[in-house]
């Protein structure tokens, strides 16, 4: 099911502002982060121009929020090797999106930043 009209404008101005933040402007023609909305869930992603074609960029995933309809809450999945997504332990579930994207930038572990 999509997002709301009110609060697909909310994760736009959140998750906007973030990746705008993340990358100072003098480096983003090598790394920029973005995300995508599709339907229910937002994806972030770490691109980068591929090494033999900068023209090219290539997309690496970051994390992953799913909202969870019945429960009316968010879910932080991080990725693995291979690309495949993991609910992120011990802190996948909240309500608000905003304290799960903290939870990325904070990155105790080192699996969404390395």
């Amino acid at each position: 099911m999509p997002l709301s009209e009110f609060e697909r404008e909310r994760i736009e101005k959140l998750f906007g502002e973030y990746c705008r933040g993340k990358v100072p402007p003098h480096v983003r023609d090598k790394i920029r982060i973005e995300y995508k909305i599709r339907g229910s869930e937002v994806k972030l992603f770490e691109c980068r121009p591929r090494f033999d074609d900068h023209s090219i960029w290539t997309e690496m995933p970051v994390a992953r929020f799913k909202k969870d309809e019945k429960k009316n809450t968010w879910l932080l999945y991080c990725a693995d090797r291979n690309s495949k997504w993991h609910l992120f332990e011990p802190n996948a579930e909240n309500k608000d999106i905003e304290k799960l994207l903290a939870e990325v930038e904070c990155d105790t572990t080192g699996i969404f930043w390395g």
